[in-house]
């Protein structure tokens, strides 16, 4: 039986939560956050800071949210306008046997104060490099083998909110690899595990791109619902777009490697359909982090050549091993030989994007020869379908590793409207 919150919508505690695309969703449909846990200070300020939005916006005041963003007033004047209350319902922790005892105590203070007597839902997803395909591949040069990985037993503190808490629903989003990481037994252990508490589960197969994003992501989306309910695996409306990539591009201002600003002007008053009916962009939008890292002349040059790869009419991916000599500084020419990728602007989706779009952007090479560089943090975070009034706190470095890992909202949006269609049955 659901108790709503004094708001009268269904709750949410987003577990292990990054920059909050997942929560971003959920938010978007009308689900009220309880409290969102974070281990990174960057992110856990990102989530402060798009708590900040979605008060200002229900006061009528995102005037305030926007000098903050254009700098006229500082991070703590900003945050002076927000409740204490929504503040520390943003928890950077991380979460171990040790830490849960305090963090128990935390969220039902928390709840407490909010007349919330029970939890509808729980989602978040551990961190997945543990039982990532590509990081199995990458295990051979790991100090820790992937084995014994202490990342693989988080699911463990997953299962202890949830017999705590005892949400209707829960949500936990997780890489493809997670059936097969160590075997196949990690996933029966995670299987065992959520059922012990008290839950029917349930795994699928998901692709970003059904759920309107313009990117072929895959990404394995367990929903569990309490045992002797009549909840189920919720159907998802397709949502797949006709758009383009370039939609997503072309009303940027154009950029040579090292321009751009924190926050800057748009190219044109004119923007696709595509962000109008997403709701990525609107009139009232302050661009910011719309700034290209600067690229070495030798990196210049193969991003020139890489995009006249793929756009000789066949969509040819370049190989590393087809560049002049004088242009090479691996020594590994046997693996990651398409290290230099474009993105798919002629195409309705692009490739996955990754968290190591940090380390560099040679995986994200903006698709106009012109501007010859890699993508920008704005343009990662339009890929991965974060609106433009989402702002992602910290240096560059951080801001990319946090859109990097996050779930795209518009996909968790999707899955928000999912689950609350089965709440709603299920009253």
């Amino acid at each position: 039986m659901q108790n709503k919150s004094s708001e009268g919508t269904y709750n949410f505690i987003d577990l292990f939560a990054g920059a909050g695309g997942l929560s971003e969703g959920f938010m978007q449909v009308g689900f009220s956050p309880i409290a969102h846990v974070e281990m990174n200070p960057y992110a856990a300020k990102t989530l402060e800071t798009r708590t900040g939005y979605f008060y200002l916006k229900e006061q009528g005041k995102l005037n305030i949210y926007y000098d903050y963003l254009k700098g006229n007033i500082s991070r703590e004047k900003f945050l002076e306008y927000i409740p204490e209350r929504l503040l520390q319902s943003v928890i950077c922790e991380t979460m171990s046997d040790e830490s849960l005892p305090e963090l128990f105590e935390r969220i039902d203070k928390s709840m407490k104060e909010q007349g919330i007597s029970h939890v509808d839902v729980i989602i978040g997803g551990p961190p997945c490099q543990a039982y990532s395909l590509v990081g199995r591949a990458q295990s051979s040069h790991m100090k820790v083998p992937m084995n014994e990985d202490p990342r693989n037993d988080l699911y463990k503190l997953y299962a202890r909110f949830l017999k705590k808490y005892q949400p209707e629903m829960f949500v936990f989003e997780n890489v493809m690899g997670i059936e097969s990481a160590n075997g196949g037994e990690t996933w029966k252990k995670i299987k065992a595990q959520l059922k012990r508490v008290g839950y029917e589960i349930e795994p699928q197969e998901r692709n970003a791109r059904t759920f309107g994003v313009l990117q072929n992501r895959r990404r394995m989306i367990i929903v569990g619902w309490k045992k002797g309910t009549n909840y189920s695996y919720p159907e998802f409306q397709d949502k797949t777009s006709d758009a383009i990539v370039e939609d997503l591009l072309n009303d940027l201002p154009k950029l040579v490697p090292g321009a751009g600003k924190d926050v800057s002007e748009y190219r044109s008053g004119e923007y696709s359909d595509y962000l109008k009916t997403m709701k990525l962009r609107s009139d009232d939008d302050v661009l910011t982090l719309h700034k290209a890292r600067p690229n070495k002349d030798r990196d210049i040059e193969i991003y020139k050549r890489a995009i006249e790869a793929w756009d000789d009419g066949k969509g040819s991916r370049l190989n590393y091993n087809s560049l002049p000599e004088e242009l090479k500084t691996h020594k590994n020419r046997h693996s990651f030989v398409d290290r230099f990728k474009v993105v798919e602007g002629k195409d309705h989706y692009c490739h996955t994007m990754l968290a190591h779009i940090s380390k560099d952007g040679h995986y994200f090479i903006h698709p106009d020869i012109k501007q010859h560089r890699s993508i920008t943090v704005r343009e990662a975070a339009r890929i991965q379908s974060f609106p433009d009034n989402y702002f992602f706190e910290g240096p560059r470095t951080a801001q990319f590793v946090q859109i990097g890992n996050a779930v795209p909202p518009l996909m968790a949006k999707g899955i928000a409207e999912g689950i609350l269609s089965v709440l709603k049955q299920g009253e």
